[in-house]
Parts: structure tokens; sequence; C-alpha cells
């Protein structure tokens, strides 16, 4: 009888050594540097100057951060402007962001409104499973004004195959049941961070999830063109880099329209 732990290696067991693949545990490092857009950057670039126009009226600047930031002075973010942000909480089944604590509760204490974020993993385990795991460690939402819905972060897998190794309806399939499984438990359906290419590549551009807010990613002066099934974004991640920590964000609206997304 012979056994190995290897990834690629195989396990036998029994007086005839029956043979079976071993699994391999899923890949996490880097995981702290696996941040909204990180990957939407390095495939889709960079395309003109960043979006900077701001008018007070009708959109509202805020940001994401992750463990990448470190610690944030909240402080200071407030002062320069931000009103919304989304923290980076978990990703797959197996890795929680040891910054979380601090930016999630300091941000809340700094009079923004925040959220968290759910870095998906789907080659790990079915969405159900992550909308569980991201829900037991950070990522609930409660009408209290301040907290916007968890959201959760499809982009290219930094790990491997673009699509995780999942066709169109598998992969609309994982992302319906995180949110189905996020909104049983919640009563509200998530937020879904997401760039037009990649969602046309892995889900081939389904437009079932137009109930569900879009925060898209794209670095340009515009906004261009929305995945299927959304008619305007609800947040627009237009670029990596500005005046607050992190990535940059404009809501879609006024004030009013940020206290409508958080109040449900």
């Amino acid at each position: 009888m012979r056994g190995a732990t290897a990834w690629g290696a195989v396990v036998c067991t029994g007086l005839l050594a029956l043979c079976a693949p071993a699994t391999a545990a899923p890949r996490y490092e880097g995981a702290e540097d696996h941040y909204a857009g990180s990957q939407i950057e390095k495939y889709e670039g960079v395309d003109g100057a960043p979006h900077v126009e701001y008018t007070a009226s009708d959109q509202v600047l805020g940001h994401d951060v992750s463990g990448h930031q470190g610690a944030v002075d909240w402080t200071a973010a407030a002062n320069a402007g931000a009103k919304f942000v989304y923290v980076k909480a978990t990703e797959g089944t197996g890795f929680v962001s040891p910054q979380f604590a601090q930016q999630y509760n300091g941000s809340y204490q700094a009079g923004i409104i925040r959220g968290s974020y759910h870095f998906a993993r789907p080659d790990v385990s079915d969405g159900a499973a992550q909308a569980n795991y991201f829900l037991a460690h950070g990522g609930g939402w409660s009408k209290d004004g301040k907290t916007l819905p968890g959201a959760v972060d499809l982009e290219y897998n930094p790990y491997g195959e673009t699509c995780y190794g999942k066709d169109a309806a598998g992969m609309v399939a994982w992302v319906r049941s995180f949110s189905d499984t996020y909104r049983a438990r919640t009563g509200r359906s998530p937020a879904i961070y997401t760039s037009t290419s990649w969602w046309k590549r892995c889900t081939g551009n389904s437009a079932a999830f137009g109930a569900n807010p879009l925060w898209l990613a794209r670095y340009n002066t515009q906004i261009g063109e929305l995945p299927a099934g959304w008619r305007s974004q609800a947040i627009w991640q237009f670029a990596d880099k500005g005046t607050l920590p992190g990535d940059q964000n404009w809501l879609n609206g006024p004030l009013a329209t940020l206290r409508d997304l958080a109040i449900g």
C-alpha cells in the first residue's frame, strides 16, 4: 500500500490497492492582494484618463479597500470626501482578510456608509457554501441605514483558467446559488461586482441578474456598455487610485440614493 499527498498524486487503499487521484487543497496564496479589480486591471488595462469630474449634486464619491491597503486612516478618508466604502471580507471558503475588522469598523466609526464584499472562487465550492462563509465572516447586512448589501466580486481567476473551469451555464448557476442564499438569509440581493468583458466571457452575457445592484468596473472616462440585464449601474469603479485609499467609485445618484441602497 502506498500513499501521497502532493497535488496530482494518487492515494491507494485496501488489499487490492485501489487508487484514486488525490484532491488538491484550494490555493489561497496571494489572497490578501486579490481585491476588487486586481485581475480586471491586469487583463483589461486602463483606457484613457480616469473619470474625475465630480458634481456633488448628482454623484457620490466612495472607494473600496482590502488587506492590500493595510490599516486605513478613516478620519482622513472621511475628510477627503468618502461617503461610502466596500471592504473585502473573504475569498472562497478559506480566507478572511486580516484587515477586515479595522477597515469595516473603522469606516463605520468615521461616519462612512460601508459594506463588505466576497472575492468569488467558483472553482472551490458552490455559490451557497461561499455565501454562507461570507455571512459567517462579516458579510451580513442590517437595516440601520449605515450598511450596504454585501457584494460578490466576480472577475478573472488569479489562480488559473479565466472562468474557473466553468461554462456559461455553470457560472450562471453558481452566481444564482450565491445570490439566492444571500437573499434568503438577509432579505437583500447582493451587489454583483464585475466587468462587462468578464461577464460576457464567463456567463455568456446572462441577463438573469437585473434585480441585483450592479457594481461595474471600468477604468475609463466613460462607463461604456453595461452587461445584459442591467439598465444602469448602482456603482461605477472608475479608477484604481485617487484621492481616497484603494479604488475609486462613483455612486450613480445623489446622497439620497446611497441612503436608499443602504436601507433596502
